[in-house]
């Protein structure tokens, strides 16, 4: 390849490729910890309505009754603390992503501005 073929192939690979997968790179990530946050918390949703349900099935005098009913006010409390913490996680992982690929646009700028120099 000749000097100036090489150095538009550098300029398109510093331009547009290495952002490209820096990008790529950083929203794979943001998507692996969303989707692993969701499932822990469909998990541990899922573990509580199940739980909340076969204590429905054991009822069979008014004691009991009044057991499920306490035990289903504790398991809506901890429910809504649950939801709190995981709407938190998912903000914050928002936050993370959007700062990161600000750092990113922020390089990929200086980086363009050096290449047309």
């Amino acid at each position: 390849m000749s000097k100036t073929q090489d150095k538009a192939t550098q300029q398109f690979e510093s331009l547009f490729i290495t952002p490209a997968r820096a990008y790529g790179s950083l929203t794979l990530e943001y998507y692996e910890k969303l989707l692993s946050a969701q499932m822990e918390a469909f998990r541990s949703y899922s573990d509580l309505s199940l739980a909340q349900a076969r204590a429905w099935i054991d009822v069979k005098d008014s004691d009991s009754l009044k057991q499920v009913l306490d035990t289903q006010q504790k398991a809506a409390k901890e429910l809504g603390e649950r939801l709190q913490g995981d709407t938190k996680k998912v903000v914050d992982l928002s936050q993370e992503f959007l700062q990161k690929g600000q750092q990113l646009a922020e390089q990929n700028a200086k980086a363009a501005s050096a290449a047309t120099k």
